[in-house]
């Protein structure tokens, strides 16, 4: 009878110190717990989600996971969490950590593809503040337009580069891929720009040839069965890019035809401007970067990279 008393005064003490100890734990830690809950369900949902056989099935599900995540982000302390087991989304942080933002696509039975994404600030009382964006892609005229979160140019963006310009306000360099169609791919340069109250997409600084118009953004297109390298160089200080040419003249204007014709270009912030610098040599050979083309005919899960 005493060894059995003496077992319950143990176990007993055993819980009260459990729960000192939890109680102990900093909000961080309590939090760590909470978003790794999120992480896994926001898994589960994307692995649902990539694995529908239908448009229907997949935008649904999409719809739970934006939920989901959007409840993840209000948790204190979210966004020092790297959400790093999310391999179907792209979580890209600014160099100068003032904002995340998360971005990814859905296949559509076409053979084209619908993005999402929601860009996330840095507050210094840790309050949720998000910019959430939707793809208008479909309703833009020109490319080159500049566009606010609501009409978005989509893309799942890898890299942010910011750009520092005197006297203005930082803006950044975004590298993405754009996807297309069953023929095409596409990447994209989008430049991001804040103001006290909102952000827009795309700014006049693309210099191509002297004395010309100033282009917005960049938008690259190629065959959908080759590769295309689009980064930073940071030896270098350009964004580095492969030069596409078609396979043969005659089919000039038809990107189902262009391809790297292993030759490399690349854009270099100088005063307000990034201008095009031409034939570039490479000490090194640039990495590739994953095309994360899904077949939407297919039910696997994208296998994707972390930028």
């Amino acid at each position: 009878m005493k060894k059995v008393y003496l077992s319950f005064l143990l176990t007993l003490a055993y819980g009260c110190v459990s729960l000192a100890a939890f109680a102990q734990l900093s909000p961080q830690a309590v939090n760590q717990t909470e978003l790794l809950k999120y992480q896994d369900s926001l898994t589960k949902t994307a692995a649902t989600m990539y694995s529908a056989e239908a448009n229907t099935q997949r935008f649904e599900q999409n719809a739970k996971f934006i939920k989901l995540l959007v409840t993840a982000l209000k948790t204190p302390g979210s966004f020092n969490f790297g959400f790093d087991s999310l391999k179907t989304i792209s979580v890209v942080e600014s160099p100068d950590h003032a904002f995340k933002i998360f971005s990814w696509y859905i296949p559509e039975e076409g053979g084209t593809y619908r993005f999402f994404g929601t860009i996330q600030m840095a507050t210094k009382d840790g309050k949720l503040k998000l910019y959430p964006l939707i793809d208008g892609t479909a309703n833009l005229k020109d490319v080159n337009q500049l566009t606010t979160a609501k009409e978005w140019y989509g893309a799942r963006y890898y890299e942010i580069i910011p750009l520092k310009i005197g006297g203005q306000k930082t803006c950044y360099a975004l590298l993405g891929w754009k996807g297309n169609n069953q023929k095409t791919s596409k990447k994209v340069i989008e430049i991001l720009s804040f103001n006290d109250t909102a952000l827009s997409f795309g700014k006049p600084m693309f210099e191509a040839v002297k004395n010309t118009p100033l282009k917005n953004r960049i938008v690259f297109e190629y065959n959908k069965l080759n590769s295309m390298t689009l980064r930073l160089d940071k030896n270098e200080q350009l964004i580095v890019f492969d030069h596409l040419a078609p396979f043969d003249p005659e089919m000039l204007g038809n990107f189902e035809y262009y391809a790297s014709d292993s030759s490399f270009d690349g854009y270099r912030l100088v005063g307000n401007k990034l201008k095009l610098v031409e034939n570039i040599e490479l000490k090194n050979d640039p990495n590739e970067l994953d095309e994360l083309y899904v077949d939407p005919t297919k039910k696997d899960i994208p296998v994707t990279k972390k930028f």
